[in-house]
């Protein structure tokens, strides 16, 4: 297997570097809330070139300025350090674009 699932203390580990995300049921989740539609529509953007050049794609779904992220590894039925990647770049571009939460 290419990604290995973490275990939950190196999950937690991570997490504490990475304010706003949560482990439930082997997936790190997220709520990120942009000022409108049109930034959160950025951000989504902006992730999808990520993902894409990853290859790992999350679940997600926005409504007006906020968008919902759930990210787990399919193959490996947890979370992987592929997902704290993702996870990271999130945050990263989020901040950038004025995330309230």
């Amino acid at each position: 297997m290419g990604n290995p699932r973490l275990s939950n203390e190196t999950i937690a580990e991570f997490l504490s570097e990475l304010p706003g995300w949560a482990l439930s049921a082997n997936q790190l989740s997220r709520s990120f809330q942009f000022p409108d539609f049109s930034t959160a529509m950025g951000f989504m953007v902006r992730v999808g070139m990520v993902c894409e050049t990853m290859d790992h794609h999350p679940n997600w779904y926005n409504v007006y300025g906020k968008v919902e992220v759930q990210l787990w590894t399919h193959d490996a039925a947890g979370v992987t350090a592929l997902d704290i990647r993702l996870a990271t770049q999130m945050s990263k571009i989020a901040a950038q674009l004025g995330c309230k939460s």
